[in-house]
């Protein structure tokens, strides 16, 4: 059957009905992806690795599973998986040169959980080098472009996932949030991403950033296409020791319910000076559509909001500089050339297999952690995680959840802020106390800022308050249509 050009327009719960009524098999919707990611990822570079053959092939393994009535909801949906997540048989780099060559030999849980629902492997996407970026910019592979304008970048780390879900290249996609990584880069696209509360999904093969952070979550075009996903990618993991064991949920059980009644927050901080105009005014559009749903909106504060990114940037590299230190050309990855000994081993492996940012932070997180500093930096700085935790307690003692801009600005340009990396940082002033704290957030399309790019709605739960948030987007989504906008490119 030939590949027809209008299977990508369509989103993961459409496709899902196709395939169950069989009037469209598996294989032919992989090859029609397949096809559109060649002639458009060589300009957007949001594909690190592909393998036809491979995922043809378990296309048809999914053609076979829904004839026998044994497929499910993602029986014979391509997805494509962030290069930070291990897959058996394939290259998983993480966005660096340390690991270029390193395919790994096991799949990490979420891989997992996406094989055993009958999911398509579609390929691996382009990442900040060891996710740590708000860009896209630092890869070794090079930067992602914004498919709504090639000059912007998708925002990082997960701009690879969310360019490729933006572009119609595939319905869904997985990445890892540990300071906004997630929900930046969707707003800068114009998708929808969620991060779950800490510890839901499994960090099992997911190649640790800041352990006390990261977290994986999807990115897809809908509320309802994430709560689908969520549901796949949820579970008690014990080879993952910050694993929650908890009753299976179903997310999208409360996606219809009325909004009547439900109070979101607006946090006085995220509305104040920094916020740019066109963003503060989608927003606040988006807000006119909730409370004409039946949502009540009330002020609420989270004065600690203004120390995330000092604390971020104290336990975030603190974290990395630990978890990276496995990287020292001995056991595998990058190897520098005929070192002179083991020391010159040690330091030119890792100056050279480790990209600009990776190194800052490593070199941030050494200090930090070094005698004299740690009870200085980073003892300080877990007690204000702490405060910043609380914060968010006393805001949700008045409401249900919490709403704002997901970035301070629309997509940036490319190179417009990769000599001020303070000013890189800032883009995630929203969504890092969410992180700090393990809470679950998302974010969805709300309209369009500067130059037409996307703007992000953010939403806050408590915990394990998820289906609730999918509740108010899905219910949002019924009533705009910001969500089915695609860019040119993408049409």
């Amino acid at each position: 059957m030939s590949p027809r050009a209008e299977l990508h327009e369509l989103d993961l719960t459409e496709l899902s009905a196709l395939l169950a009524a069989r009037q469209v098999s598996s294989e032919e919707l992989a090859q029609a992806l397949l096809a559109r990611i060649a002639t458009q990822n060589g300009d957007l570079n949001a594909f690190i690795t592909l393998d036809p053959d491979a995922t043809l092939a378990q296309a048809r393994a999914a053609d076979a599973r829904i004839g026998r009535g044994e497929g499910g909801v993602l029986t014979g949906i391509p997805v494509a998986h962030k290069d930070i997540f291990c897959a058996s048989g394939w290259r998983t780099t993480c966005g660096s040169r340390m690991l270029e060559e390193f395919t790994a030999p096991y799949d990490a849980t979420v891989v997992e959980h996406f094989n055993d629902a009958g999911a398509v492997f579609l390929g691996k996407t382009n990442m900040d080098e060891f996710a740590m970026g708000s860009s896209n910019e630092s890869s070794w592979f090079g930067p992602v472009r914004n498919p709504w304008d090639r000059n912007a970048v998708p925002g990082g780390s997960s701009g690879g996932s969310a360019a490729a879900v933006a572009a119609r290249l595939c319905p869904a996609a997985t990445g890892t949030d540990t300071g906004g990584s997630i929900r930046q880069p969707a707003a800068l696209t114009g998708i929808c991403g969620l991060k779950p509360t800490y510890g839901l999904v499994s960090r099992y093969g997911m190649i640790a950033f800041a352990s006390s952070l990261d977290q994986a979550g999807p990115l897809a075009r809908s509320a309802a296409d994430l709560a689908v996903l969520l549901d796949t990618m949820v579970g008690f993991d014990p080879r993952d020791s910050t694993s929650l064991e908890r009753p299976v949920e179903h997310y999208g059980r409360a996606l219809d319910r009325p909004l009547e009644g439900m109070r979101l927050g607006l946090p006085r901080e995220y509305f104040a000076e920094g916020l740019d105009a066109d963003v503060a005014r989608a927003v606040d559009e988006a807000l006119v559509t909730l409370r004409g749903l039946g949502c009540e909106t009330v002020e609420v504060s989270l004065p600690n909001t203004r120390l995330s990114i000092p604390v971020y940037y104290v336990l975030a590299p603190a974290e990395a500089s630990s978890n990276l230190a496995r990287y020292d050309g001995a056991r595998y990855g990058y190897r520098a050339q005929e070192p002179r000994d083991l020391a010159d081993l040690y330091s030119r492996t890792r100056a050279e297999g480790f990209g600009a940012e990776v190194r800052r932070r490593i070199l941030v997180g050494t200090y930090v952690l070094s005698h004299g500093y740690y009870d200085a930096y980073y003892l300080k700085a877990q007690q204000i995680r702490r405060l910043i935790a609380r914060d968010f307690d006393a805001a949700f003692s008045t409401c249900d959840l919490i709403l704002g801009p997901t970035s301070p600005s629309v997509a940036f340009d490319l190179g417009e802020r990769s000599a001020d990396p303070v000013q890189m940082y800032l883009s995630d002033i929203y969504t890092i106390a969410v992180n700090l704290a393990g809470l679950p957030g998302m974010s969805i399309p709300a309209g369009f800022g500067a130059k037409g790019r996307p703007v992000g709605l953010q939403v806050i739960g408590n915990y394990f308050d998820e289906a609730r948030m999918l509740n108010l987007a899905h219910r949002f989504q019924q009533a705009t249509d910001w969500h089915r906008r695609a860019p040119a490119s993408g049409a």
